[in-house]
């Protein structure tokens, strides 16, 4: 008897755009094979964020990321799944100064990693690129809110809409990249009430983080929900706590090591 393997296709734009008020998109970063692939069987789409810079590389913003670094930490994912759409940032500098610029920058990111969409911070002052790309072949996930590309001028990671006069802005960045084609939203590190508004205000999906549980989706950095980063935002919940299990089997293993009970060569090679 012959059996037929079914086929594991990806999930596309398309896919992700039409969940725009329907069953929520479930969301998470990675950086790496290993940790894509278990991701991979329960997210629908998976960012590739510039947020390694400080979750890997121990930056103190994701402003020093360079290009290269995203492509290969971007192919890495893009090997470790099957099922996902992945999506990778572009890095501060490499899509602001022109929409030119962007294109053939956002170009080599899809043909190195072979990703199937990228990402890009700001509103309004972003339309006219994000139009520029999605019209030339490039998917485009926004970024609007708290954009930490942006932290400088920012002051820091603060919360953005404290001040409700400043709704109407925010609002309006969702409403001109969503107008220009972008396929979904990143509402980051907003007041809750202003993210509801700016989800009922656009016809795409918003993705949240730190936002609203009633954004189209939500995000998290992988290593912050799992409790690998020794300093997480306060809305994250961590749902693992594998910083202080590495601790204990780093420390098991040292202890092994320093007293001469830790299994040889020869043993481990015999017991396999």
């Amino acid at each position: 008897m012959s059996t037929q393997t079914e086929t594991i296709r990806r999930l596309t734009v398309p896919q992700i755009a039409a969940r725009k008020g329907g069953e929520p998109i479930v969301s998470l970063t990675s950086y790496h094979a290993h940790t894509a692939t278990i991701v991979d069987r329960h997210a629908d789409f998976i960012l590739v964020g510039d947020s390694l810079g400080m979750v890997m590389h121990g930056m103190e913003t994701t402003v020093g990321v360079p290009l290269d670094l995203m492509i290969m930490h971007g192919k890495a994912v893009v090997r470790g799944t099957k099922r996902a759409l992945i999506v990778v940032d572009m890095p501060f500098g490499t899509y602001e100064e022109s929409p030119n610029m962007a294109f053939r920058n956002a170009a080599t990111i899809m043909k190195e990693t072979q990703c199937q969409a990228v990402k890009l911070e700001g509103g309004k002052r972003m339309a006219e690129t994000v139009h520029f790309l999605v019209e030339r072949g490039i998917p485009v996930m926004a970024h609007i809110g708290l954009t930490p590309q942006s932290s400088h001028v920012m002051g820091g990671f603060k919360t953005q809409g404290r001040d409700q006069d400043t709704w109407p802005l925010h609002i309006e960045d969702a409403k001109a990249v969503a107008d220009a084609g972008a396929f979904a939203i990143v509402v980051e590190g907003v007041v809750e009430e202003l993210a509801d508004q700016i989800t009922a205000a656009v016809d795409v999906p918003t993705i949240g983080i730190g936002a609203s549980k009633n954004c189209d989706g939500q995000i998290l950095v992988l290593e912050d929900m799992l409790g690998l980063n020794p300093w997480v935002p306060k809305f994250v919940k961590k749902y693992g706590n594998l910083g202080e299990g590495i601790e204990e089997a780093v420390k098991a293993y040292a202890q092994e090591v320093k007293s001469r009970t830790f299994p040889g060569e020869a043993q481990v090679y015999k017991n396999k």
